[in-house]
């Protein structure tokens, strides 16, 4: 987290992808109009020496004259088009595959939703109950987070 996002730093991306991170950075220069600052930023110093002292390596920086670029999830997703590894492309191929299909289930639920709305304008209140458990069905699950870390100890008795 940087910047209060969920980042992926150039280097990583690169090695992901299959290219030097100098490729990487080449790329995104050439395409700087495809990377606005919600899709990728420049880290400052100060993100640079917080970075290295959570990691605990000093060294592994060590031929770097700029700081690295931060990328978004949008920012990885344009990367992927703007890349020329085998893998770059791949990933590409995948991120259009998965649209089209989200666009084709979006459109499908919103179909279903239309003819409910008719059905029930047909069927006035004879089956509401039913119609509302219907739209309770086809709204997604609520997910509930498990917490994070360990449970508190349990308090002693006798103390």
């Amino acid at each position: 987290m940087i910047r209060g996002q969920k980042v992926l730093l150039d280097m990583d991306l690169a090695e992901l992808y299959g290219v030097e991170t100098g490729a990487l950075t080449r790329a995104v220069r050439r395409n700087r109009d495809r990377f606005p600052a919600d899709f990728m930023f420049q880290l400052n110093n100060q993100e640079v020496t917080n970075l290295k002292c959570q990691i605990g390596i000093s060294r592994s920086w060590g031929g770097r004259r700029h700081p690295p670029y931060a990328f978004t999830e949008q920012g990885v997703a344009m990367l992927s088009s703007v890349l020329r590894s085998k893998r770059a492309v791949a990933v590409n191929i995948e991120i259009m595959r998965a649209f089209v299909k989200l666009r084709e289930m979006l459109a499908g639920h919103r179909e279903l939703a239309e003819k409910l709305a008719q059905l029930e304008k047909k069927y006035d209140k004879q089956f509401k109950t039913v119609f509302d458990a219907i739209r309770q069905l086809m709204e997604p699950p609520a997910t509930r987070k498990r917490p994070i870390g360990f449970a508190p100890w349990p308090e002693r008795r006798g103390d």
